[in-house]
């Protein structure tokens, strides 16, 4: 009977398998910056851009991503940071950027019904004077070209909206092996319905946010840019990617800091359902077995098909994963294969936090309390 039972998750598992290397072959086929014509217009005809950047206690990160915004060589460029009720210093760091042309917005006290993010998005947006917004984490960086190369992308592609996946070029660490799944499931889950989305590097037509309604309308969701981003994949006006080194999108997060945002957007994902719960941490499992299998082939009796089985299958996860660390680390990504199995445990653990700690209403984005759609 174990035999049966074993047999049964390695069979489903190759299933999943399956699935998730032909998402990742559309991803990398699709979702890889190819090289864009420059704007050659005048800069006169250039379209104006808006950086914006929603701040709430950054003291300790926000001066890196400014400066590296400040580097920009785009020329018609507007930088806005949005201080939203920080308790540190973060409201003068703002206000000593200003010789170098760094807009301050003191946030305003946070109306009832909406998640503090959401409204400091809000209040950007209505600052904001050009015709194209970018909005950034502060724990996102950029390089001199970035801004000029995603604009030419925008324009070349007619989107009205696009975002980037950052990667990790901060050499190997452990808050860069052992990070969450975040982004590989976007990958991994990709449809036109809800497609792929970052919300730590997105650009945005003004005029296309404010039609849309601004955030009016996503005042409570924990993830408007997936909103969004759904909205306008509908109308052929949404483009997603991963970034490159040559766009040179990167972000800087410690490893607390990723479980604390995978435990924010996880339950939200599933949908807030506890039988989406179920069926991902049952998904995840299955993705495990074989690794089981194979650690543990010399303690039990198993059959020779089922170890062959199990070591295929681990072989394909391990260089699936492997292949997915090459695109979002620029080191470190040949650990990938030996902590494959551990990331998925970490993984399984993030799921089932993020369900019990919305049901009891414990989780928060930077000191303020969440509440997912299913308890309001």
């Amino acid at each position: 009977m174990i035999e049966g039972i074993v047999w049964a998750s390695l069979i489903s598992g190759s299933a999943a398998v399956g699935v998730a290397i032909k998402q990742f072959l559309f991803a990398r086929k699709w979702f890889r910056p190819s090289p864009v014509d420059k704007i050659t217009t005048s800069e006169t005809d250039l379209p104006s851009v808006t950086v914006c950047v929603p701040a709430r206690n950054e003291a300790h990160a926000l001066s890196d991503c400014l400066e590296t915004v400040l580097s920009s060589d785009y020329p018609k460029l507007e930088i806005i940071v949005l201080d939203d009720s920080s308790v540190d210093d973060t409201s003068n760091l703002i206000k000593s950027f200003a010789h170098s042309g760094v807009r301050f917005v003191a946030g305003s006290a946070l109306p009832s019904g909406w998640f503090g993010k959401n409204y400091a998005l809000e209040g950007l947006m209505k600052e904001a004077s050009g015709a194209i917004i970018l909005y950034i984490d502060v724990d996102t960086r950029l390089r001199t070209n970035t801004i000029s190369d995603l604009v030419s992308y925008m324009m070349q592609e007619k989107a009205s909206m696009v975002s980037v996946v950052p990667r990790r070029e901060d050499g190997w660490r452990f808050s860069v092996v052992f990070s969450p799944l975040r982004y590989f499931w976007e990958l991994m889950f990709h449809y036109r319905g809800s497609p792929a989305v970052s919300g730590s590097a997105w650009l945005i037509r003004r005029k296309a946010l404010k039609d849309y309604g601004g955030f009016t309308f996503l005042k409570d969701i924990v993830a408007p840019e997936a909103s969004l981003a759904s909205y306008f994949a509908h109308r052929h006006g949404y483009r997603f990617l991963v970034s490159s080194p040559e766009l040179g999108i990167s972000y800087e997060k410690k490893w607390s800091s990723q479980l604390a945002t995978s435990i924010r957007l996880l339950y939200p994902t599933l949908g807030n359902q506890w039988t989406m719960v179920i069926v991902a941490v049952l998904g995840l499992l299955l993705i495990l077995a074989p690794f089981v299998v194979v650690a543990t082939m010399n303690i039990f009796s198993y059959s020779v098909g089922i170890i062959i089985t199990a070591l295929l299958l681990t072989i394909a996860m391990m260089t699936l994963y492997t292949l997915y660390a090459q695109m979002v680390w620029r080191s470190g990504w040949w650990l990938a294969p030996i902590i494959a199995p551990l990331i998925i445990v970490q993984e399984i653990a993030l799921v089932i936090v993020s369900s019990v700690q919305y049901s009891r209403g414990r989780v928060t984005w930077k000191g303020r309390p969440l509440r997912s759609e299913a308890q309001s």
